[in-house]
């Protein structure tokens, strides 16, 4: 059984999803504030799905690349590859997780469990097979890798058949919070990612992956961790500009930024394993720090 839960972390990728999940259920609780209720059974409800949603797509993802997997070292002892579950179990856990999560989100809203299932089929489907064949890959994953804030925020509001109860709720906190709080994580991704395949280059390779903007540790690869890693200065200023973020976030988010820059820079000076790194760690920190602080800091639009 303790062999079964830790191969079951394994191919939903635990450390992930849960990072996947903070990030839609601080959205809920961004959207709950907007219509300044909180109903903490859906939160749950949402958790327990985003959780089988982002298990799914993960599944799926490990199931389409378990000969890949083999070939690199941080990858060779998922239960796939490693020969502990067959491909036929993975299989019928992925699509539970999958019609399950999607259930639990369709009871909250129609619209994020529309996007849950969006979510899985661009994940696994899409940017798992052009992992191989193109950098455009990264761009491809930032789609759904950005989608958990628009699902969390949507899930907050009551659904009435295909669309949202409007009664309380401005137009804009239904079109503008949530698509902002999508474009920040959407353009986060590109210097978390760009440098994870900085990093990893050498067993990615052993796989095939083509990550890096132009597939090689080069001047070029470097230049646009760094521009990437500059954009997030005034994209973390847009919830200020559009009236939904107070100060405090501004702040954090726009010292996030030049951190990120900060550190993007010093990459393309020394381009080294080291300095990517740096930026990676940066990764980390700043897309779960500023979505707590946006939280805190968050102005309901009228």
């Amino acid at each position: 059984m303790k062999q079964f839960i830790s191969d079951f972390g394994k191919l939903v990728k635990l450390r992930l999803n849960l990072t996947v999940v903070f990030s839609a259920s601080i959205s809920f609780l961004i959207g709950a504030n907007q219509q300044g209720d909180i109903i903490w059974m859906n939160w749950l409800i949402l958790t327990i799905g985003g959780f089988m949603i982002t298990g799914s797509a993960n599944g799926f993802n490990e199931i389409i690349e378990r000969d890949l997997d083999k070939l690199m070292v941080r990858t060779q002892d998922r239960p796939l590859p490693a020969g502990r579950m067959t491909t036929g179990q993975a299989l019928v856990l992925s699509l539970f997780m999958g019609l399950f999560g999607t259930l639990l989100l369709l009871h909250l809203n129609f619209l994020a469990g529309l996007l849950s299932v969006f979510a899985i089929i661009l994940y696994a489907f899409v940017y798992t097979p052009i992992k191989q064949k193109s950098p455009i890959a990264v761009f491809v994953g930032a789609f759904p890798g950005a989608l958990p804030p628009l699902i969390g925020y949507y899930a907050a509001f009551e659904s009435a058949g295909f669309g949202f109860a409007y009664a309380a709720v401005s137009e804009a906190a239904i079109v503008i919070t949530p698509w902002v709080l999508f474009l920040i994580q959407f353009f986060w991704q590109f210097p978390h990612f760009w440098a994870i395949a900085w990093v990893a280059d050498e067993d990615y390779k052993r796989a095939g992956f083509r990550l890096l903007p132009t597939t090689k540790k080069d001047t070029i690869s470097a230049w646009m961790i760094f521009i990437s890693a500059v954009l997030m200065i005034p994209v973390g200023m847009l919830p200020m500009y559009y009236g939904f973020g107070g100060w405090v976030f501004t702040i954090v988010s726009v010292l996030g930024g030049l951190l990120f820059a900060y550190y993007g820079w010093k990459h393309v000076q020394e381009r080294t394993e080291a300095t990517a790194k740096k930026v990676m760690f940066t990764s980390f920190f700043y897309l779960p720090l500023t979505q707590l602080v946006l939280l805190f800091d968050f102005i309901p639009l009228k």
